[in-house]
């Protein structure tokens, strides 16, 4: 690694830190299919039972629920669809508010707007990339009916902090698990601290089944609104006379269920998922413990004596303090780091408040915007007293490659590639300004 780092950079003319790219080898082959995996669907398709609510799909249900620590699992046609019938199992309706955090996807907020609730955002952790708590209190109102609280790629949220203020307010907390499949908090897995959560599992994700999602949630009450929402074939599970008498279609006007050759799938990729993300999560701590004390880079991870953890460590980030680099942008740093190992950093995801669905869209031809807030949406030109770390994240963090095998030797050419361009950086910004 030692004799990496002081080479010439490889944007100004250098040998790369990565001498070939590792993009289709294991070290980033993703997600692991097996023959196991093949056996399973394919017996689905043979059987043709690909639709329907059949022995796959109820027995992956009671295995995820009981791995992630819930009573009640309920599978979904994709993430998205969780995350918008855990929000209606958790009373958001037309007239209340749900305060989301202003870096994440946009599933995790925009199905407010589908039930008639309005969507604000709360600034995130400079350290967690997560929703911030005390930004949390900022926003609450007498309209507020839940939290959305994002796993952020993977870091677990202060799911205490947060327990402690939904108490005080008497709202309701839905975890997003999208990016934190098998995630602890303090030991216990996440998705089961708030009173629901939504997670998607499509191709791309760490608990890959090609396309679904999961609600998980330990209260019967919300684990029956799901099913009289969007699952009409199980009505039949229902006990709650108030939901009874207004069975017969899916309140919510959906199709929510899962399919059957992707169950199929669940149910083999559970049984090694384990095994799978503590050889990412070695891989990844390998990463950063070799880049300790690199000027301008921080580890995005729990500290590992909290009895916290990353997970799949899905879409890997790191903190990036330009400050400490001469102010050398972040966009500048991945750049250079591209031209060392060959793959570009991904950036975090684009602050919500900035897309027009959030301020002058009206979606449902109301003729006013759909999303109205007590506390209207900052735009691009208030935002950063508000918004003021989440609407600067793409110059405090950089993307980190995601290993899915521990190789040492060339994740030690990748974290050389990183470390390279920081104590290089003097001289790339220097030779980019006059150039």
């Amino acid at each position: 690694m030692d004799s990496i780092i002081n080479q010439e950079l490889a944007i100004l003319g250098g040998a790369p830190a990565v001498p070939t790219n590792d993009l289709c080898t294991d070290l980033f082959k993703w997600p692991i299919v097996t023959d196991e995996d093949e056996a399973a669907v394919l017996k689905v398709l043979r059987e043709g039972r690909m639709s329907g609510i059949g022995q796959e799909t109820r027995e992956f249900e009671k295995q995820y629920a009981a791995w992630s620590g819930a009573k009640y699992g309920l599978a979904h046609c994709n993430g998205t669809m969780s995350l918008l019938v855990a929000m209606w199992a958790a009373g958001v309706s037309r007239g209340t508010e749900v305060i989301c955090p202003n870096t994440t996807y946009w599933a995790s907020a925009t199905q407010a707007l589908s039930l008639g609730a309005s969507v604000v955002f709360a600034d995130i952790d400079r350290h967690t990339l997560c929703i911030d708590p005390q930004e949390i209190e900022k926003h609450i109102t007498p309209a507020t009916r839940a939290v959305v609280v994002v796993h952020y790629c993977g870091y677990p949220c202060d799911m205490d902090a947060i327990l402690a203020i939904a108490k005080r307010h008497d709202i309701r907390v839905i975890e997003d698990v999208s990016h934190a499949q098998g995630t602890l908090y303090k030991g216990k897995m996440v998705g089961t601290f708030g009173d629901v959560a939504g997670l998607s599992m499509m191709t791309g994700k760490s608990f890959p089944i090609g396309e679904g999602g999961m609600l998980l949630t330990s209260d019967r009450e919300i684990y029956e609104r799901a099913l009289a929402f969007g699952h009409y074939e199980r009505h039949n599970e229902i006990t709650d006379p108030v939901l009874m008498s207004t069975l017969g279609v899916p309140l919510g006007g959906f199709k929510a269920r899962i399919n059957q050759a992707c169950s199929a799938m669940g149910l083999v990729q559970l049984k090694y998922y384990p095994q799978r993300i503590a050889e990412i999560q070695k891989s990844l701590n390998y990463f950063w413990d070799l880049l300790e004390g690199t000027p301008g880079l921080y580890p995005h991870r729990p500290d590992p004596k909290s009895g916290s953890t990353m997970g799949g460590w899905y879409h890997p980030m790191g903190l990036y303090d330009p400050d400490e680099l001469g102010g050398l942008p972040a966009e500048m740093y991945c750049r250079a780091v591209e031209a060392e190992n060959g793959m570009p950093g991904r950036p975090a995801n684009a602050p919500l408040n900035r897309f027009a669905i959030f301020h002058t869209a009206d979606v449902y031809g109301e003729g006013h915007p759909t999303n109205r807030p007590k506390h209207p949406v900052p735009t691009e030109a208030d935002e950063s007293e508000v918004l003021g770390v989440s609407t600067q994240i793409h110059n405090l963090s950089i993307g980190i490659p995601h290993f899915k095998s521990y190789q040492p030797e060339k994740i030690e050419c990748y974290a050389a590639a990183y470390k390279k361009v920081a104590l290089q950086a003097e001289k790339l910004l220097t030779t980019c300004v006059a150039s």
